[in-house]
C-alpha cells in the first residue's frame, strides 16, 4: 500500500475489533496481507482503545493544528498596498519587483515571489499567464564587459496635443545602465549623433554600437553610409546591425522602452521637449539606480552591475580607412510617379499607409507593406473594386463587401514570410 494512500475501512473495523486474545505472530501476518505497517496497527489499536471503535473508521486529518509560516491578512494587505504603489508611480509591480521592494523597505515579513503572486491573484489584480515561457527557457546573450557593446534605439511618444516627438535610449549591453537619453522632433542622424556624444563624454569611448536599420542609424545594409556610422568608426567603434525584420537582437533596449513607457504614462503629459527631457532623466536616475533589474544575476541595480566589472578597452581609431573620409550622402531618391491630372469619376486616389492599407468609403483594404506611401488608384465599378498603382497595374481586386464589414485583407496567409534559399552576404 502507498504512504499517501488511506487504509481501508474494513480492515480498520477488524483493527478496532482485534481480539485480546489473537496468538502470538497474527499481528505481523494481518499486517503483511493487508499492506499496512505494525505501527499503523497499533497506533489505529490505541485510538480505538481511547476513542472507542467508531474513531478509527474514519481517517484523521494530516493538517498540522497550527501553521506559524502563514500569511496573515494584514501581510496579504501589505503586499497588495506596495503593488499599488510601485504601479501608480510607474515602475515594474509584478510579484519579484514587489518582494525586492517589500524587502528593501526593511518589513519584519516578506513573502516568497510564489507567495506573492499567490495573493495578487485571489486579489484579482493580476492575471495567470499560463503561455508565458517560464524564465528557465530564456536563451540570454550579454557581453563580458561594460562599453564592450552599447544598444541605440529611437521610439516615439506625444506631448499635449497629440504632437509626436521622438525618444533616443542608448543603453550599455551588460550592465544594463542608461548612457544617456535624447528627446528629439524627430528621428534624424543628427540627433543619434547627440545622444551617443552625451554618453561618449560622460562615460568613454564603446567597442561597439549596435542598432536596427534604420536610416537614421545605420542603413549599411541599404547601400550607403549614414552620417552616425561615419562619425563612430571615426573614433574606432565597429557600428552592427541586427537582421532586417528581428527585432529580438536589440531585445534589451526594447524592453528598456517598455519601461519608460510604462514610467512616462503614470507622469503629467508634457507640453515641451524639454519637459520630456527632464521626466525621462528623472526615469533614468531610477533606473540605474533604485530599480533591481530583473535581467541581471542576483537583481542587482544597472549601476552596481556597471561598477562591478572593469570598462572594456576603448577602440584605438583606424587613421588607415580612407573611406571615411569621403562625403556621406543619401541614396538617390527617384521620383515618385504622380496621378493623372484628370481622372475619371468613378477613380480616386488613395495613399498607403505604413502597413499597406488604404481607407474606402469605411472599409479598409490591404494592398501590401511593400507599396508604404505609394499612391494608389481605386477604381468604382457599381459593386466591383479595381485597385491599381500609378501606371496602371492591377494590385488589388474586390467586390464590394457586404455593410457592417470594416476591414479586407489581401488573401496572402499572416505571419513571417517564407526565407529566400540564399542567405543575404550581411546576414
Amino acid at each position: 500500500m502507498a504512504v499517501s494512500e488511506p487504509i481501508d475501512p474494513r480492515v480498520r473495523l477488524a483493527i478496532s475489533q482485534w481480539p485480546e486474545d489473537a496468538p502470538r505472530g497474527a499481528v505481523s501476518t494481518f499486517c503483511a496481507e493487508h499492506g499496512i505497517s505494525r505501527k499503523s496497527f497499533y497506533e489505529l489499536r490505541k485510538r480505538a482503545k481511547a476513542d472507542g471503535p467508531a474513531a478509527v473508521l474514519e481517517p484523521r486529518t494530516r493538517r498540522p493544528r497550527s501553521s506559524p509560516s502563514k500569511l496573515t491578512e494584514a501581510v496579504k494587505q501589505q503586499a497588495i498596498q506596495v503593488r499599488a504603489a510601485l504601479e501608480a508611480s510607474g515602475l515594474d509591480h509584478g510579484p519579484i519587483s514587489v518582494h525586492d521592494k517589500m524587502r528593501a523597505m526593511g518589513l519584519p515579513v516578506v513573502p516568497s515571489t510564489a507567495s506573492l503572486a499567490r495573493i495578487f491573484r485571489e486579489a484579482g489584480v493580476a492575471r495567470l499567464e499560463p503561455k508565458k515561457k517560464p524564465r528557465s527557457a530564456w536563451r540570454r546573450f550579454v557581453y563580458p564587459a561594460p562599453n564592450a557593446c552599447w544598444q541605440l534605439d529611437a521610439t516615439e511618444y506625444v506631448l499635449t496635443g497629440g504632437r509626436k516627438c521622438v525618444i533616443f535610449q542608448l543603453e550599455d549591453d551588460h550592465s544594463r545602465y542608461a548612457l544617456a537619453s535624447h528627446v528629439a522632433a524627430g528621428e534624424t542622424a543628427k540627433d543619434a549623433i547627440t545622444v551617443f556624444d552625451k554618453a561618449v563624454a560622460a562615460h568613454g569611448v564603446p567597442q561597439r554600437l549596435l542598432s536596427d536599420n534604420g536610416a537614421a542609424l545605420n542603413p549599411t545594409r541599404r547601400g550607403y553610409l549614414g552620417q552616425l556610422v561615419a562619425h563612430v568608426s571615426r573614433l574606432g567603434v565597429e557600428a552592427i546591425t541586427g537582421k532586417p525584420y528581428k527585432p529580438t537582437t536589440q531585445g534589451k533596449n526594447e524592453r528598456f522602452h517598455q519601461t519608460l513607457f510604462r514610467y512616462l504614462d503614470k507622469q503629467p503629459l508634457a507640453e515641451t521637449l524639454a519637459e520630456l527631457q527632464t521626466q525621462v532623466d528623472a526615469f533614468d536616475h531610477i533606473y540605474n539606480t533604485e530599480r533591481p533589474h530583473q535581467g541581471l544575476p542576483g537583481r542587482i541595480t544597472p549601476l552596481t552591475a556597471w561598477e562591478a566589472t572593469p570598462k572594456a578597452d576603448p577602440p584605438r581609431p583606424d587613421t588607415s580607412r580612407s573611406w571615411l573620409d569621403r562625403p556621406v550622402v543619401s541614396p538617390p531618391r527617384r521620383p515618385r510617379p504622380q496621378p493623372p491630372a484628370d481622372l475619371p469619376a468613378d477613380t480616386r486616389v488613395r495613399k498607403v499607409s505604413s502597413a499597406g492599407v488604404i481607407h474606402v468609403d469605411k472599409v479598409f483594404y490591404k494592398i501590401d507593406v511593400d507599396h508604404a506611401f505609394q499612391q494608389v488608384l481605386v477604381v468604382t465599378d457599381r459593386d466591383h473594386i479595381t485597385i491599381t498603382d500609378i501606371d496602371g497595374e492591377i494590385l488589388a481586386e474586390h467586390t464590394r463587401p457586404t455593410p457592417g464589414v470594416t476591414y479586407v485583407g489581401n488573401g496572402r496567409p499572416s505571419g513571417p514570410r517564407p526565407k529566400h534559399p540564399e542567405s543575404s552576404p550581411k546576414s
